[in-house]
């Protein structure tokens, strides 16, 4: 069915709000950079680009009749936040996996940020050993056992909402609520950067714009910077999820190669570490702007949008939309890294 057609349980506030950032702006010399922030979207538990993903799952999960809502991912995940969030909202159970995602050694890191948040809203969260993969994991697929088990009814959400068949619809429509804000706003972005790892966001808006450009006849590049340091598998999963998206939105042609770009070059040699970009992106950020990135996926596309901005890769003549996805209440899992000590 086409895109306006899909069932939808608002979450968010509406429109994510869009602003620019002179500051950085001016500190860049190059193009013009705006903000499009899913970090302030909803009031579910700081929001987040999960939640507007979640907007078109509910309806599914309602009709479903599930009472326990199952989904995965490291100790400090922001989608796990944000489905014990969605759980809360909906008067349902859940029941989280907590890998250790990232090999990060603060005793404080499975105990804070977002898996308190996730543990204060009644989800039972359970930590595992297994380290990082974007892919479907057993220990998920065990714990969907376990709810039946004991007599429950799970939903099954993969990590980062991303294998579900509508985990990239979210972010189509983000595309059409990005269109009609430029109207307001007198500006057309020809540039999106947004952070990429499992890939449903990224993938959604290349579906999304790809619809838009077949109406209006405007081109932007959608350019996901990855973060995942695994990079075959990333591209390979936001290529295969655009191309289910825009079928699921009835796109009504394949899309192109050259709408689907994965850049690297600032992931570090493991997800979730922090490296000198990231660190000199996220001081940036705060002290210019006072938009707060984190070190796991924020910081590193906000690092790839400086560079290509100061490089020139993005011309002085263009309008950049950065895309903040949120995710900062993992900031307190990485004090260290700003202990004056």
């Amino acid at each position: 069915m086409k895109l306006h057609e899909i069932p939808r349980y608002p979450l968010t506030f509406g429109p994510s709000p869009v602003h620019h950032l002179k500051r950085l702006t001016e500190h860049l010399g190059g193009a013009q950079v705006w903000a499009k922030r899913e970090d302030v979207n909803s009031g579910l538990a700081f929001g987040g680009n999960k939640v507007r993903k979640l907007e078109y799952i509910v309806p599914d999960i309602l009709a479903s009749g599930a009472d326990t809502l199952v989904s995965i991912g490291g100790y400090q995940s922001n989608h796990t936040r944000q489905v014990a969030a969605v759980a809360a909202h909906l008067g349902l159970k859940c029941r989280l996996v907590q890998e250790k995602w990232v090999p990060w050694d603060d005793p404080t890191n499975d105990k804070v940020g977002n898996i308190l948040l996730s543990r204060m809203m009644g989800a039972d969260s359970r930590l595992d050993p297994s380290g990082f993969d974007i892919g479907i994991r057993d220990s998920w697929k065990e714990a969907l056992a376990e709810v039946e088990a004991s007599g429950g009814k799970p939903y099954p959400i993969p990590a980062g909402a991303s294998e579900h068949p509508l985990g990239g619809v979210g972010f189509a429509n983000w595309a059409f609520e990005l269109a009609e804000q430029e109207k307001a706003l007198g500006v057309t972005f020809d540039t999106i950067i947004v952070c990429t790892v499992t890939g449903s966001s990224h993938a959604g808006m290349i579906a999304g714009f790809a619809a838009l450009e077949d109406i209006t006849g405007v081109r932007r590049r959608v350019l996901g910077i990855d973060a995942s340091a695994t990079l075959d598998q990333t591209r390979d999963q936001v290529d295969r999820i655009a191309r289910h998206t825009a079928e699921v939105i009835e796109l009504g042609r394949d899309l192109r190669d050259d709408e689907i770009t994965v850049l690297e070059g600032w992931a570090g040699e493991l997800y979730g570490l922090p490296v000198e970009s990231t660190m000199e992106a996220m001081r940036l950020g705060a002290q210019l702007e006072a938009m707060i990135t984190d070190p796991v996926y924020e910081g590193k596309s906000l690092a790839g949008l400086i560079d290509l901005v100061k490089s020139g890769e993005i011309s002085k003549n263009s309008h950049v939309l950065y895309t903040h996805l949120g995710g900062q209440p993992a900031i307190n899992a990485y004090h260290r890294l700003w202990d004056p000590a």
